[in-house]
């Protein structure tokens, strides 16, 4: 490519980038502002302050609830990484009666949207005694629809790979599980890397399940914590709440950033390379 055609390039993805980088800057910078400041057209703040990072803390326990979206995202990622690497390698390579049907209606897991299960769910843990706790917003990702893509990805990802391959380990002497540990699992990290960056990010943005689930600051998960900073009259302090916006997004987005190699091979399910 000539040098020419190579700086337009750049110039034209920088130009393409404002859009989705001036949100984030415009966060970053008006939670460092007054809150008289916080409307104007200044790209900058006139007087620099980290106070509002300090009264984050001061007015929720903002430090428990970061440390509940983290594990519950980490457990939920995980489980969901099991399930999915299992379920898709089933309906990817073992056959069996109604492989097909059952496959079919687990995708039918898609088409049906959260909110219309949540009063049933609701009900099914209250009778458990499970309401106010991180036990529903574990298990429901886990073992409900937000694992049906994740076992569609791992299944399309586990059929791109070469037969021959599990035909050498069955003449080595191993069984079905020992393929799929021991051979398709370890092929298929680009995959999972994918399943697990949207999966961390599905749990770590959930917001419906905690206000239904949760009624304690103790319990709360980030973004629900974010909707509670306001001031003695109920109005939104938006300096404060943009300080843990802050807080909250920007790590996801340091990983993703980090990690957008692999989710892009995930998706697109890359086999094998020589």
């Amino acid at each position: 490519m000539r040098p020419r055609v190579k700086i337009a390039l750049y110039g034209l993805l920088c130009l393409l980038c404002v859009p989705f980088v001036f949100p984030t800057w415009w966060m970053i910078t008006s939670s460092m502002k007054p809150i008289s400041e916080i409307f104007s057209t200044s790209p900058l703040p006139s007087e620099w302050t980290f106070s509002t990072y300090r009264q984050v803390f001061e007015m929720q326990p903002f430090g428990q609830q970061y440390w509940n979206s983290l594990y519950i995202a980490v457990i939920v990622t995980v489980g969901t990484m099991a399930v999915a690497a299992m379920a898709g390698y089933a309906f990817a390579r073992i056959r069996f009666p109604g492989q097909n049907v059952l496959f079919v209606v687990v995708l039918i897991g898609l088409l049906i949207p959260s909110e219309v299960t949540i009063v049933p769910l609701f009900q099914i843990f209250q009778s458990l005694g499970l309401t106010n706790t991180h036990w529903p917003l574990i298990i429901v990702p886990i073992l409900g629809a937000p694992c049906v893509l994740a076992i569609f990805i791992m299944r399309q990802f586990f059929i791109a790979l070469p037969t021959e391959l599990e035909e050498a380990a069955r003449m080595d002497g191993l069984g079905r599980a020992g393929i799929f540990y021991r051979v398709a699992l370890p092929l298929s990290r680009p995959a999972l890397g994918a399943v697990a960056i949207f999966t961390f990010l599905h749990s770590w943005n959930l917001y419906l399940e905690p206000i239904v689930y949760l009624s304690t600051p103790d319990m709360y998960t980030l973004p629900q914590a974010l909707t509670q900073f306001v001031d003695i009259y109920g109005g939104p302090m938006w300096n404060v709440q943009l300080a843990a916006a802050t807080m909250t997004a920007v790590p996801i987005l340091v990983v993703f950033v980090l990690a957008q190699r692999q989710f892009i091979e995930g998706l697109a399910h890359t086999g094998v390379k020589g």
